[in-house]
């Protein structure tokens, strides 16, 4: 029985990891094998920094909002109770981009937030 070597599927998974590894730097866009791990662990990367940046936009929304609200003179914590309690259903990310572009609309929300907190 004649030894299998691949042939065209080779070929094309071979090409298809050279392919993305274009623009590395000297061997690892040109040797299959470092090629391989560096896509590889690029891919890794990437999978892990696509979760980070989740966490990293959420965390620069909740800044943006406490510095809002600060100047108010609330806390983060005691606005976003307030808003619970005044039934205002408005995720960080709306929160944020209305404190930094839409002063005077978010300004009503954190009377309504204050309103609501002292009628508890």
């Amino acid at each position: 029985m004649p030894r299998a070597k691949g042939g065209p599927k080779t070929r094309q998974r071979r090409k298809k990891v050279l392919k993305q590894a274009k623009g590395y730097w000297g061997g690892r866009s040109r040797l299959y094998r470092t090629a391989k791990e560096t896509v590889l662990r690029a891919t890794a990367f990437a999978r892990r920094d696509r979760r980070a940046k989740k966490r990293e936009f959420r965390a620069l929304w909740i800044v943006r909002v406490n510095a809002a609200v600060r100047a108010a003179g609330l806390s983060y914590s005691r606005f976003v109770a307030g808003l619970k309690a005044a039934g205002i259903a408005l995720d960080r990310k709306v929160l944020a981009d209305l404190a930094v572009n839409e002063p005077r609309v978010f300004g009503r929300l954190i009377e309504a937030a204050k309103a609501r907190l002292r009628s508890n």
